[in-house]
């Protein structure tokens, strides 16, 4: 192609980000803004992801630290509104997690067996925030047994007293571990399965010599979830992420693209030595991103989209990039098949929920949420989605709760979601707002087909005169 060099300045900043002097030329501040826009929108799960699993793994001053990679650890308690880590947070099933490095060998993760009435999960989350594979009661049942989990450069064989093989295409991975408390008297018998849970080297397990050690890493430090939005440092993080994720034949073309304004895995990205010039094209390409978020998220508000569309495999998500981005509001959540989500974020006419008003949630009878598993129905506080202290304690009402529960006439329930008390003979059936705006998620775990296909409807809120 015949050189068309806008300026020297252009050739300078565009060597400064890593482009190749040879693609400069091809390269104008219109066209970084353009490829800023998709690779923000590409990258902001990987990023918002690393900052999670940093505190999680890496640093070990955060409070919010588990373990060290490849180790498991066991949160014998559910979340509670003294955990800020994680968005939306699950309050209904114990925690287990463990942060996997598998470049030196693959992992094995092995459980016991479990009452075939109490619901559990294995939820293994790739890099890139794919919900790339599942254990538990929906996909392997409750019985003991074990699972080998492998990296990308892994080429081996499975081994005896392995029932199956899960591949992972990115080198760091989260496994999330969800166990059923039933109710609080129940907390013994969590920790006591919490206990069984064992995740070990491959090696330790066949108790041979353990491979080499992988490098060590240098970690790059994560950005706030306001600098994210705001520093275009960014794109550094972005590339140390992808450094660990090896190219999906079905992403050669676009990471190449992202390579023509230096975004590319291991390489550093300066914003410093960005001019004036480029830097407002790649504040643009950002900016431009969160309009394209905007929307899809009014969608989401509208029921347009649905939570069922913006968690799953690669395969499922199928280059929907922007719905991956929008996952970030629950980050972590469960492919539709082994949870679903519906979202209150209005009332039945349309308006913003706030603890200045009073509501009604109506489940008439025989119409609780279909699932296979259990139901919940928890409460946030905004902008933070996190959840919202109370003079009672209870962060949400779920289905193991409805003995203990007020019922209608018809055999129905009501909850009454207020900031206030609705009395004491109504307290049962309370789920306690903030003050101020806020937003109820519904869980569906192991949704049944009535839930997947659609027939069964979420009933609205009602917001009371």
């Amino acid at each position: 192609m015949k050189s068309k060099l806008a300026s020297p300045l252009l050739v300078l900043a565009l060597t400064m980000v890593g482009c190749p002097i040879g693609r400069a030329a091809e390269v104008t501040p219109a066209e970084v803004t353009s490829i800023a826009k998709e690779a923000y929108i590409y990258g902001y799960p990987l990023v918002d992801s690393y900052r999670i699993q940093y505190a999680y793994f890496v640093d070990q001053d955060s409070p919010s630290f588990k373990a060290p990679w490849n180790q498991l650890t066991n949160i014998p308690n559910v979340y509670t509104p003294a955990d800020t880590a994680i968005q939306t947070p699950n309050s209904d099933t114990p925690y287990s997690w463990a942060g996997l490095d598998l470049r030196a060998e693959p992992i094995v993760i092995s459980v016991p067996k479990i009452e075939k009435d109490r619901y559990y999960s294995i939820q293994f989350i790739d890099a890139y925030t794919f919900n790339f594979a599942y254990a538990g009661s929906r996909t392997t049942g409750n019985g003991a047994g074990s699972i080998l989990v492998a990296g990308p450069n892994w080429n081996g064989e499975k081994p005896d007293g392995i029932e199956e093989v899960i591949r992972s295409e990115t080198d760091f991975i989260l496994a999330a571990f969800r166990t059923q408390l039933f109710d609080p008297a129940d907390i013994d018998n969590v920790k006591k399965i919490q206990s069984q849970y064992k995740v070990q080297p491959l090696s330790t397990f066949l108790g041979t010599a353990a491979a080499p050690a992988a490098p060590t890493v240098q970690w790059v430090k994560p950005l706030t979830t306001e600098q994210q939005k705001t520093s275009l440092d960014f794109f550094n993080v972005l590339n140390f992420v992808l450094g660990y994720c090896p190219v999906d034949p079905s992403e050669v073309e676009l990471r190449q693209r992202f390579a023509k304004i230096g975004i590319e895995g291991g390489k550093a990205f300066d914003p410093a030595k960005l001019t004036p010039e480029m830097k407002a094209a790649f504040e643009q390409g950002r900016s431009e991103a969160w309009k394209a978020y905007a929307q899809d998220a009014k969608k989401l508000q509208e029921g347009l989209i649905t939570s069922g569309d913006i968690f799953g495999t690669r395969q499922f998500m199928d280059g929907n990039y922007l719905g991956r981005w929008l996952a970030t509001i629950g980050i972590y959540g469960n492919s539709k098949q082994e949870a679903m989500y519906p979202v209150y974020q209005v009332d039945s006419s349309g308006d913003p929920l706030t603890g200045a008003d009073r509501y009604t949630l109506t489940f008439q009878h025989g119409q609780y949420p279909p699932v296979k598993a259990f139901w919940s129905l928890t409460m946030y506080k905004l902008p933070s989605s996190l959840l919202v202290s109370n003079p009672i304690n209870r962060y949400l009402i779920n289905s193991p709760m409805l003995p203990q529960l007020k019922k209608n006439a018809d055999g129905g329930v009501t909850i009454y979601v207020q900031n206030e008390s609705p009395g004491k003979d109504l307290e049962s059936n309370w789920l306690p707002a903030p003050n101020g705006p806020f937003s109820m998620y519904m869980r569906l775990y192991w949704p049944a087909q009535a839930a997947l296909d659609g027939s069964w409807k979420a009933p609205k809120l009602e917001k009371v005169n």
